[in-house]
């Protein structure tokens, strides 16, 4: 059973509270492959103090569509995202990417159409990634975690560029305890992912990732962390294809001390 429609709830038409009410965006890639992760986001999120929904009726952020050029399918699944999330106090993604396209693009999509334009920077406005929510808007500044392990941290594109993800995650990984956070060389380029670019130019991606592992291997690291799981999915691949034994998680799942599950790509 996937994550997504498992929990749901009536939006909150009231403006910020002492405890809001977040619309947990579950991202595609988390439903089908990861639930872990979500239920990790709701956690946090609770333990912030925050009432959490995940509206079943939730889809696709869009990307694939937008990055491929097809706006007009992009503008109708925004169109059904903005209805679905738009009551909420806020709107959470453990994703930096499909944060970036609720956040950044929906309001780009509709600049010729100023009733949709309005409302999608409205929606926009209530956006935000998880972990940058967790410490710029909720004031969280520790976690309840430990983990006896020393990790390394990759930065995703669309994070960091987009939405200036890059020391929140660092922030909170270093009140985990027993936890050791090594700087990856480069931590900041491509690992090569790019949605559909990896498709679309399958040699160049696996050139870029391959330098992406080359220096996630000369850190020593037990574990590759980041918060965008294609990032994660395409840097672990690469990594088992080398047999390179590091394991690869979600930085949310160590956030919220659940890491019994095994990592990305590992045996159930």
């Amino acid at each position: 059973m996937t994550l997504n429609g498992m929990i749901d709830g009536a939006p909150s038409t009231a403006p910020a509270q002492t405890t809001p009410t977040v619309a947990l965006f579950v991202t595609c890639l988390v439903d089908l492959f990861r639930p872990s992760v979500g239920f990790a986001a709701i956690k946090l999120l609770e333990d912030a103090g925050c009432k959490v929904v995940v509206p079943a009726s939730q889809t696709c952020c869009g990307q694939p569509a937008y990055n491929s050029g097809d706006r007009e399918d992009t503008k109708a699944i925004a169109r059904h995202v903005i209805e679905t999330f738009e009551a909420y106090d806020y709107v959470v993604a453990p994703s930096g990417s499909c944060g970036s396209t609720l956040k950044k693009h929906y309001p780009e999509l509709f600049a010729n159409d100023p009733a949709w334009h309005e409302r999608a920077v409205r929606f926009s406005q209530k956006v935000h990634e998880l972990v940058s929510f967790l410490t710029d808007v909720r004031g969280v500044t520790e976690v309840d975690a430990a983990l006896p392990a020393t990790v390394t941290y990759h930065d995703s594109c669309s994070g960091l560029r987009e939405l200036g993800i890059r020391e929140q995650p660092r922030q909170l990984l270093r009140t985990v305890e027993g936890l050791t956070l090594t700087e990856l060389p480069e931590a900041d380029v491509c690992c090569g992912f790019g949605g559909t670019f990896c498709v679309k130019y399958p040699d160049v991606s696996n050139a870029i990732v391959g330098k992406k592992t080359k220096h996630i291997a000369s850190t020593g690291a037990d574990m590759l962390l980041a918060g965008d799981l294609g990032c994660l999915m395409n840097i672990d691949g690469k990594l088992k294809r080398e047999n390179n034994g590091i394991e690869v998680r979600h930085v949310a799942e160590v956030l919220a001390g659940m890491t019994d599950k095994p990592p990305i790509g590992g045996k159930l």
